[in-house]
């Protein structure tokens, strides 16, 4: 008995976790633990039926009777008493000795898997509540949990493929984070768009995640993999309606200077007029051919101005496509090259190649340029340098394009700068329409993004289109692919790029 004592409490009380005890044959305590007292209280001179379970008597089926008859270990689910009250166990109950020992004797354990049972329903819980939507996904691409959220916008989701449920499609996308996740057991992201249960468009931004290995993580395959989605449908409208309220508000501002611009006009036809009327009852052909260029001048004006507004107040959505970014570029580098050289302005270009293809209207694009392009000519001629120069540049920065036009021109004042973008204005005189960088800044604002200006009187002005490529337009060809939104910001991908992913 001493030497079965001092080795149970060396190698098993002083260290294990559990509750442990030494019942004899008459199912009476003779040993225990720590961590059994804590939990059952004194046990000194108690049985187990009595301490455990409240009962006078042994079990009807006694797990240590058992192990006594045959010498094997057994294993079993019990409800013992802690406190007064139930809890549930995993009881494991072993012989002890060799069979020539004194009395027969079993080591009896006990895990208290109470605190497991709480922290699964906790985790049941947390996975049903979470306000996104949450699907594990197996090798397949087929759903086997979906949690509540995800089923109410979506419907049906247990055992069909993620891209079935979430996209309504009959293939796997053609980027989809969750077969990444599988490839690489790294995480991933992406920008989706699919078709809820009652057919509406549903945006939302997706991250896979390994979720559980064969063979232990870090090595093996991924077995599963859990997608978390944020709905940010919202978030999409509220951005369309501030770019559309962007352009309405920069048609307004127009608007609102176009019967000064219009009265000026008038006011030189009318002198036109007055000088033509004036060469005739003269008889002075001079005056007559001066007065009809008055007027040929004018009406072009006008003609130039309506057409112009007309084009700029139309809330069309731009003709996206697939372009290279330096394409544009350098077809308005084409156009203005002869001229600045005939000008005697110096014209540079920088448009690196291997640029990633991006969804724009190129036509769009072009006008921005060739507005900035000749605004920067006309300002190089009523400048004063000795060595007039033009610099178009095109680069990619923190995921966006940038379209650079820079001159060393007269330059703008505070003044004139503050006016650009916000009346009927224009710096030309009888030669300008004030139309043209407010076009620019509407065909920037359908692509998501901005113009910058930086300009110091008498040194030059260098205007920015800065164009993001997660808030470009989509290709009207992608639409049913669901990956961004058309003419809205999009979420960006992990690792470069739109996805299209499985759910």
């Amino acid at each position: 008995m001493k030497s079965i004592e001092k080795w149970v409490r060396e190698h098993l009380f002083d260290r294990a976790p559990i509750a442990i005890a030494v019942l004899d044959g008459e199912h009476r305590i003779r040993l225990a633990n720590e961590a059994f007292t804590t939990l059952f209280g004194p046990w000194e001179g108690k049985t187990c039926h009595d301490l455990l379970k409240g009962n006078q008597g042994p079990c009807e089926r006694c797990t240590l009777d058992w192990a006594m008859v045959d010498g094997k270990t057994r294993v079993c689910d019990d409800r013992l008493l802690v406190g007064g009250h139930p809890a549930h166990f995993v009881v494991r109950v072993a012989p002890l000795g060799d069979g020539e020992a004194e009395e027969d004797l079993a080591l009896w354990m006990a895990s208290n898997v109470n605190e497991a049972i709480s922290l699964r329903r906790e985790n049941e819980l947390l996975f049903e509540k979470t306000p996104c939507y949450v699907t594990v996904l197996d090798r397949d691409l087929r759903i086997v949990r979906a949690n509540r959220r995800m089923r109410e916008a979506f419907g049906k989701a247990w055992g069909h493929p993620c891209y079935a449920v979430y996209k309504r499609r009959d293939r796997p996308c053609r980027v989809c984070p969750a077969l990444q996740a599988f490839q690489d057991g790294q995480d991933h992201s992406a920008a989706m768009v699919g078709v809820k249960a009652d057919g509406s468009e549903a945006h939302y931004v997706v991250t896979a995640s390994p979720l559980a290995w064969e063979g232990g993580e870090g090595q093996g395959r991924v077995t599963f993999v859990i997608e978390i989605a944020t709905d940010v449908t919202e978030m999409k409208i509220l951005e369309r309606e501030k770019l559309e309220a962007e352009r309405l508000a920069a048609v307004g501002q127009t608007v609102a200077g176009l019967a000064h611009g219009i009265k000026n006009i008038l006011m030189g036809m009318e002198g036109g007029v007055y000088v033509m009327r004036s060469g005739l009852e003269k008889g002075d052909g001079r005056k007559v051919d001066r007065g009809m260029e008055m007027l040929s001048r004018n009406v072009e004006r006008i003609s130039s101005l309506a057409k112009n507004l007309l084009s700029f107040s139309k809330g069309v959505v731009p003709r996206v496509a697939l372009e290279d970014p330096a394409r544009p570029a350098r077809e308005v580098a084409d156009l203005y090259a002869s001229l600045a050289q005939r000008e005697g302005i110096r014209f540079e270009t920088d448009f690196p190649a291997g640029l990633v293809p991006a969804p724009m209207d190129r036509e769009g694009i072009h006008t921005c340029l060739a507005n900035l392009v000749s605004n920067a000519l006309d300002a190089c001629k009523a400048g004063d340098s000795p060595e007039p120069r033009v610099r178009m540049r095109l680069f990619e920065r923190h995921g966006a394009l940038v379209y650079e036009v820079e001159d060393n021109g007269c330059g703008m004042d505070y003044e004139v700068k503050s006016k650009i973008f916000t009346t009927f204005f224009t710096t030309k005189g009888a030669g300008g329409t004030g139309l043209g960088l407010l076009t620019t800044r509407k065909i920037v604002q359908e692509h998501g993004g901005k113009v910058e200006v930086e300009t110091s009187p008498g040194k030059g002005t260098t205007f920015r289109l800065v164009l993001p490529r997660n808030r470009l337009p989509r290709c009207p060809e992608e639409a049913p692919e669901g990956s961004v939104d058309a003419g809205a910001p999009a979420a960006p991908a992990k690792e470069g790029g739109h996805g299209e992913g499985g759910g």
